[in-house]
């Protein structure tokens, strides 16, 4: 577990555990000295070793930046050119995919927040294409489910592999973060969610958080980490005026 030591000095309002280590200084700098800030792993991914194959009349999902990664590391090759006949259209779930895809020169289609919206996107403009989803072992079954009842042509593409690693946190915080699903199901083995402020990166981990807890989760409707930190920000502040008014 990776620790940001407590402010010296500074009465701190809340003590919260990221379950992804992210970049210390640009979540201090954001949340404010008067916030502890721990980040402990929860899962650990790796490329699964796929002998890459023609894309030629397929349209590509990535619903994470580990599938982009491990897409390109695999040596499957895209044709995004418009002006072919067989050009693959890119469909992403998520600000952090697309940007991942930016960085190998390729754009995207249509960008959805997660994978029910894609779904519901696909199912009312796209029944017609073929589609290749790749993804982790672990991908939740939302288009494996919805599109085939479509007659829509759809099939995964494993690339990665995640590893739940299951922690078991002793010390004693006031909030928790959540970022993935699978990330859900690692913390919540051996560690409780009650009595604790939850925060999630979106509708789909709060779905799988709901399975285990009544308490109120906070959600970024956004699904990016600019957004889920200003609301923990706003849920800080709130929490400040509520002690000194006590």
């Amino acid at each position: 577990m990776k620790k940001l030591s407590e402010p010296c000095g500074k009465i701190l309002t809340m003590k919260i555990l990221f379950t992804k280590l992210l970049n210390q200084e640009q979540v201090a700098e954001k949340l404010g000295m008067e916030v502890a800030i721990d980040f402990v792993e929860v899962i650990k991914t790796n490329f699964i070793k796929t002998k890459n194959f023609g894309l030629k009349n397929y349209s590509l999902i990535f619903t994470s930046v580990n599938g982009v990664k491990a897409f390109f590391e695999n040596g499957f090759e895209a044709n995004e050119n418009f002006a072919e006949k067989n050009y693959n259209k890119i469909y992403a779930v998520g600000s952090q995919t697309k940007k991942e895809l930016r960085k190998h020169n390729f754009g995207t289609f249509k960008l959805c927040k997660n994978a029910s919206e894609l779904s519901q996107f696909i199912t009312e403009n796209s029944v017609n294409e073929k589609f290749l989803h790749f993804c982790g072992d672990l991908a939740l079954d939302v288009l494996d489910e919805k599109l085939p009842l479509q007659n829509i042509s759809y099939k995964k593409i494993p690339v990665y592999k995640t590893e739940l690693l299951f922690p078991k946190i002793n010390e004693k915080y006031q909030a928790v973060v959540f970022f993935s699903p699978s990330g859900v199901r690692s913390f919540a083995k051996f560690n409780g969610l009650d009595d604790l402020k939850i925060f999630s990166i979106g509708k789909t981990t709060t779905s799988e958080l709901k399975k285990l807890t009544e308490n109120k989760i906070i959600t970024s409707h956004k699904n990016t980490l600019a957004d889920l930190l200003n609301l923990i920000s706003k849920e800080i502040s709130t929490a400040g005026k509520a002690d000194l008014e006590d």
